[in-house]
């Protein structure tokens, strides 16, 4: 895939809000009518562009995306932050034993876990503005620690939450 960020005409940057990412995908989907497009593939760039505002909207992918364009580690690097494993996997046990015992605990924690999600965007929001004005390995490698823990909620929030309800 190319680059979402160039594909929609936007700022490489992690803050980007989906009003903004909606206005440059319509901009461009309008520039595709084959009244203006002389001579392009208007299925191919239609797709592209579809792909491209999938993973901007998508806070996680947006973030994978602009971890690879400034060079960091991708996803084959599987390192986490230190400890966080064994939080992860005392939670889904957690969750686990409740689902058998008491579902409105394990929804609650199912809860907690999807406010997880929101504290990895606000963890990485000032860490991507420091590794664009200054892509240090060290910070990059940080950040993919960060969103490989993240990716670990996910999981956990997808596999439990059809369980939990």
């Amino acid at each position: 895939m190319t680059d979402a960020f160039d594909t929609l005409g936007l700022p490489p940057q992690f803050a980007l809000a989906r009003a903004e990412i909606d206005r440059a995908y319509r901009k461009r989907v309008a520039a595709m009518h084959p009244d203006l497009a002389m001579g392009a593939d208007p299925e191919a760039g239609a797709a592209r562009l579809n792909e491209a505002r999938e993973v901007l909207l998508d806070a996680e992918r947006r973030a994978a995306a602009l971890l690879a364009r400034l060079g960091g580690p991708g996803p084959e690097d599987r390192a986490l932050p230190l400890g966080f494993l064994g939080r992860i996997m005392q939670r889904r046990e957690t969750i686990e034993e409740a689902l058998t015992s008491d579902p409105g605990a394990a929804r609650q924690e199912l809860d907690r876990a999807l406010a997880d999600r929101g504290s990895y965007i606000e963890l990485l929001t000032p860490m991507f503005e420091r590794a664009q004005k200054s892509p240090d390995p060290g910070l990059l490698a940080e950040i993919r620690r960060q969103l490989n823990a993240w990716r670990y909620i996910e999981r956990l929030i997808e596999q439990l939450s059809p369980a939990a309800i």
